[in-house]
């Protein structure tokens, strides 16, 4: 199969108990803005995304619903980014053929990612970013077997329906705005 890819660690999204408070202490002692929030039916969950850089969608993502007896650590998700389509195609790929389970390919809009479990079952994402930006969260499926003008030509289409879309450079300028 070739030598892995050399994955970079991007973000993390943890479960919280109390979001509000949590959104408060992350802002106030990390300087993160909040990016997106919103409710995400699939985890019957509300979800705040948080970045200090502007040009980053989210590097922390807070999901409510940590049960409160959970002592354990609560991570949800331990997300990479890759620089292509191809790679993220060879990512799962090769995720399939080392065991991974529960395969997903979702269209964010403004990425897009593959999620899946390792053999112990932590969540692993892997993506790309987009072109485009549109409120979060967004998910939609996604055939990575399309080429990638497809995808591209499919995402953007999807996208251009929703009224808060624009291009990602011209959301990365709001953002660099709304952190100075």
């Amino acid at each position: 199969m070739g030598k892995p890819l050399a994955a970079n660690l991007t973000h993390m999204g943890i479960y919280v108990r109390d979001l509000p408070r949590m959104k408060e202490f992350y802002t106030k002692v990390l300087g993160l803005t909040v990016t997106d929030q919103g409710f995400v039916a699939r985890l019957n969950a509300d979800i705040c995304f948080m970045s200090a850089d502007p040009s980053v969608h989210h590097q922390v993502v807070l999901v409510s619903g940590r049960p409160e007896e959970a002592t354990y650590t609560t991570v949800m998700q331990i997300s990479f980014t890759v620089p292509s389509l191809s790679d993220l195609r060879a990512a799962r790929d090769r995720a399939l053929a080392e065991g991974a389970t529960g395969m997903r390919q979702v269209s964010h809009g403004n990425a897009w990612s593959i999620y899946f479990a390792d053999p112990e079952g932590n969540v692993i994402e892997m993506y790309l970013d987009s072109p485009f930006h549109v409120p979060q969260p967004h998910g939609d499926p996604i055939d990575l077997d399309k080429s990638d003008a497809e995808i591209m030509a499919e995402t953007e289409a999807v996208c251009r329906k929703d009224p808060g879309f624009m291009m990602r450079t011209e959301w990365e300028k709001l953002q660099a705005a709304r952190m100075a």
